[in-house]
This record gives C-alpha cells, sequence and structure tokens, in this order.
C-alpha cells in the first residue's frame, strides 16, 4: 500500500468542499483559482509589453463596444445593489441579523474599523477626486448640456456637487456592501468558506464547490487586480504632482503638466515595494497601523481647509449638495441616456459614458477586494449597523472631502484668484494648484509633502489589502495564507500590469482594461444579491 499523501486535500472546517493543495509550491491554495488569473493576466502583461500601442486601441475599441451595449446594465444593476442593501438594513427581520455568532463582538474598535473601511475603499480616490470632480462639473455637467444652467459660474454650483455627489455617495458603497454583507453572512453565519463562491451557495448548491466556483473566483480576481490597478494608476499619477509641487523636477511633468512615464514608473515601483513589505506584515499589524494613519493625517488635511479653505462655501456646498444629490439620486440611478441623434444626446452620452458609467465599472471591479475586506473587519455586527458604517457614515465622509476641498478650488475660480489655472490643470495636479494658491510657496511644499505621504498610506493600505484579499479567495477562504513569496508574486504582477498599461495607453489603457473586465463580475455581484434576499428574506435554504 502506498504511504504517500493525496496531492489535494479538502479545505477543513467547511459545509462548502473546496479541494486545496496538500503539498508543494502551491500547498493550501485551489491551483485552479490561484494559477488560472496568473496565466490570463500574464498574457495581458505580454501582449501589451509587446504591442503596446495596438493593445491601447484595441482596449479602447472593446471598451467602446462595451459602453454601446451594456452601459444601461451598469447603471441599472448598481441601482439593484443599493436597494438591496438599504431594504435588508431598514426591513426589521433582517436588519438586527448579527454577522456572527450569537453574542459575538466585534473584532475592532468603532475608529478602527471605520478608518480601514474607508481607506481601502475610497481613500485614493478622495485624493484625485475631491478637487477634480466637483471642478469638472463646475465646468460641464448635464444641466450644462442641457443647457439649463451656464458653466462655471455660481449658478452652476449646486449643480456641480449634485453630480459629484453622485458618484461618492450611496452607489459606490452599496457595491461594496452587498459583497462585504454577503460574504460575511453566509461564511460567519453559515459556516463557510470566506470566498466569493459561498456567496451563490444558496442558488447553486454545492456545484459551486467546482468547476462554476472556480470560475466565479478567478473572475473576482481579476476584477480584483484590474480595479486596484485602476486605482494605483491615478494615485502614482498624483504622487507623481505631488512629488514634483515639493522638488521642482522637471523631468517628472511634461510641457502639458501632466506626470511622465518615467514619474510614474518610479512611483509605482516605491508603492508597490512598500505594500508588498507590508501585506506579508498582515492585517493586525501593518494594515491596521496604517489605516489609522491614514485617518489621522486624512482630518488634518480636512482641518487644514476647514480652517484656511473657503468654509461657509463648503459648508453651504455641503448641505445644499446632500439636498439636490438625495432629489436626483432616484432619477439619477435609472437613466440611460441615448444620442437621438442630436448634439445635445451626443454629449450628454459622452458624459455618462465618461463618468457615470466609467465610475460603476470602477466601484464594480474594486468590490471584490473591498467586499471581502468589510466582511473580515464586521463580523460581530448586525445587518443595520454594517449598512450605516460602511455605506452611509463613508458617504458622508466623502461629501465633506467634497465639500471642503473641492469647494476651496470652485471659490478660488470663482473669485478670479484661480483664473483657470485649476480647471485647466491636470488632474493628478489640481489638488497642488489649489494648495498653491491658498499658502505661501514654502508652506505650499510642508503641506504637499502630507498629501503625498497621505497618498502613499492609502494606496499601500490598498495594495497590501487587495494582496491579502486575492491570497484568501484563492485558497478557500483560508485568511492565513500569507506566505511571503506568494505575496511578492501577486505584488510583482499588480506592478507589471499596471506598468504595462500605463506604457500602452496612459491612464486611457487602465480605465478601457477595468471598465471590461467588471462586467462578468457585475453579474455574479447581482447573483450574490438574490442569494441574501433568498435566505434573509424568504428564509429558503
Amino acid at each position: 500500500m502506498s504511504t504517500s499523501q493525496p496531492a489535494n486535500q479538502i479545505a477543513e472546517n467547511s459545509l462548502l468542499p473546496i479541494n486545496v493543495a496538500r503539498s508543494g509550491f502551491y500547498e493550501g491554495f485551489n491551483k485552479v483559482v490561484v494559477i488560472c488569473p496568473k496565466v490570463l493576466i500574464g498574457m495581458l502583461i505580454v501582449w501589451a509589453g509587446l504591442y503596446p500601442q495596438y493593445a491601447g486601441e484595441v482596449l479602447l475599441e472593446v471598451q467602446n463596444w462595451t459602453n454601446e451595449e451594456f452601459g444601461g446594465w451598469y447603471v441599472y444593476v448598481t441601482a439593484f445593489y443599493l436597494i438591496v442593501c438599504l431594504v435588508l438594513a431598514l426591513w426589521p427581520g433582517t436588519g438586527r441579523v448579527v454577522l456572527g455568532k450569537e453574542g459575538e463582538k466585534p473584532e475592532f474598535s468603532t475608529f478602527s474599523w471605520f478608518a480601514m473601511m474607508f481607506g481601502a475603499g475610497i481613500g485614493v480616490g478622495m485624493l484625485t477626486y475631491s478637487t477634480a470632480e466637483p471642478i469638472f462639473h463646475f465646468a460641464q455637467n448635464p444641466d450644462t448640456i442641457l443647457g439649463l444652467t451656464e458653466g462655471q459660474t455660481a449658478g452652476n454650483v449646486r449643480n456641480a456637487y449634485k453630480w459629484a455627489f453622485l458618484h461618492y455617495g450611496l452607489t459606490p458603497w452599496g457595491c461594496y456592501g452587498i459583497i462585504g454583507m454577503s460574504l460575511a453572512y453566509f461564511s460567519y453565519n453559515r459556516g463557510l468558506p470566506l470566498t466569493i463562491r459561498s456567496s451563490l451557495q444558496p442558488l447553486f448548491g454545492n456545484a459551486v464547490s467546482g468547476p462554476l466556483g472556480h470560475v466565479v473566483d478567478v473572475v473576482a480576481i481579476l476584477a480584483t487586480v484590474i480595479g486596484v490597478g485602476v486605482t494605483i494608476g491615478y494615485g502614482v499619477s498624483q504622487f507623481s504632482s505631488g512629488v514634483f509641487n515639493i522638488t521642482g523636477a522637471e523631468w517628472m511633468t511634461s510641457g502639458q503638466g501632466k506626470p511622465t512615464l518615467a514619474a510614474q514608473l518610479t512611483a509605482l515601483v516605491f508603492i508597490m515595494l512598500a505594500s508588498t513589505a507590508s501585506a506579508m506584515s498582515g492585517l493586525q499589524r501593518g494594515i491596521k497601523w496604517l489605516s489609522n494613519l491614514n485617518m489621522g493625517l486624512s482630518f488634518f488635511l480636512l482641518a487644514f481647509f476647514a480652517v484656511l479653505g473657503a468654509t461657509l462655501f463648503a459648508a453651504k456646498s455641503f448641505f445644499l449638495g446632500i439636498w439636490d444629490y438625495l432629489t436626483v439620486l432616484p432619477g439619477a440611478s435609472f437613466t440611460v441616456w441615448t444620442d437621438q441623434s442630436t448634439e445635445t444626446g451626443r454629449a450628454l452620452v459622452d458624459w455618462q459614458r465618461a463618468w457615470s458609467i466609467f465610475y460603476w465599472a470602477w466601484w464594480i471591479a474594486f468590490a471584490p477586494f473591498v467586499g471581502l475586506f468589510l466582511a473580515r473587519v464586521s463580523r460581530g455586527r448586525t445587518i443595520r449597523e454594517y449598512v450605516l458604517g460602511a455605506m452611509i457614515v463613508p458617504s458622508i465622509m466623502c461629501f465633506t472631502w467634497f465639500a471642503l476641498v473641492g469647494g476651496s478650488a470652485i471659490d478660488l475660480e470663482l473669485s478670479g484668484v484661480a483664473q483657470g489655472s485649476i480647471v485647466n490643470a491636470d488632474i493628478s495636479a489640481q489638488l497642488f494648484r489649489t494648495i498653491n494658491l491658498i499658502l505661501s510657496p514654502e508652506l505650499a511644499i510642508g503641506m504637499s509633502a502630507i498629501i503625498v505621504l497621505l497618498l502613499s498610506t492609502y494606496l499601500v493600505t490598498s495594495a497590501d489589502s487587495a494582496i491579502l484579499i486575492i491570497n484568501t479567495l484563492a485558497s478557500a477562504g483560508n485568511e492565513s495564507q500569507k506566505h511571503a513569496k506568494h505575496v511578492a508574486i501577486w505584488g510583482l504582477i499588480f506592478a507589471a500590469v499596471i506598468a504595462v498599461l500605463l506604457t500602452a495607453g496612459g491612464m486611457g489603457a487602465l480605465r478601457s482594461a477595468m471598465i471590461i473586465g467588471a462586467l462578468p463580475f457585475s453579474l455574479v455581484m447581482a447573483l450574490m444579491a438574490v442569494s441574501l434576499i433568498k435566505v434573509l428574506v424568504f428564509k429558503r435554504p
């Protein structure tokens, strides 16, 4: 009789059996789930690396086709996620359900819990878009396109915030929320593995143990790599602009004020090295510490704008913006514009694809990573508490950023101080242009250094969390699978895919890959929502 051990074993302590390797390089991992994404991403890296210009053109063509055929799907399905989250929280029978065993207490303090959720979920976007989003919509938005108001005037401020809040309010957090709630419930309440496939078990039974489940987890990993890649891509661009604002190094910026490819790649190497080191330290040490640092620096930056920025302007924009946002949310959540063979119709379609549909795809691609992370840190909290902490409070935090930071930028433009220098700046430099106008040159350099430090910690938090989450998905939900070699490999993969796509077409290529890559996972998310409804509302196993 042979005494050799089998090559694979069933993941322990699981009601949903998933094969994992018993020995060898991939010990503890499901080989299909861990190898397939590497092969597919490797093919993308080689293709885009060898034929960068052609790859950029093809990605753009496929993105245009995706927008044309599935733009409406992105609009409707994100509205569905939001509705499900809110209904489950408000419904008495489901809102009181604890995500965990009866009597189980939360693992993290409220401050650390919120800090980790906000930092991983949207922190980088706040630094990039807290100025850029209101400023852009101050110049153009659907109301200006329809001729209801004039861009870059005081009469367009409320409209600018209405549309800016739409993209950073309840809808994106609904995308994250549906994933985190689903994973937490099925893992902690039903004892299933902490993987995406577990959420579909009520719909497909133990069929998700095999190839169907493998496909689901592979799709989730691919979406995570692309979604986080876009976030890091925007982050390293702004990082480069910040370092340029501090040092004045001419090699870091082009004649149009955009960061050079060399500057972006240099920043990328720095961020990914730091992220890999942090991921090796785990959730309780590196990620928790960085998240708390993120929140502290964020409050400092907000306090700076509250004291030295356009405070009254920001307060008015905050409250009126929320009112206008809540008023427009129902209609905007179900509106898909068509060109109608008119110039106005085409402009509305272009705006929606460039902003709303891009954002919905971005949040969906980011959702497997953020959602699993939210589930991991939300154990012991009720569904109602979870929705409050994972959706409503973060939305208000985003609105505060937009009002204080973006409001100061708009006020500088309205008063004539900026003279178009913020509106016309590259998206990565608009925050630093605002700082330069508020402070003296010396103080502006110091504040820019603080912003660059904050941006670094947000980027590192997002990247290292994503690496740990990918290893969890690939190891049948085993959160202890963070061996240094696998962390390092995924760090290299992230760096390589971002680098080749930046080379192939800059942020445009990253955006194209993300809009395409988010599509299959959006269907998985819809099924996860249906599964939650089945077990929580209809009480069906």
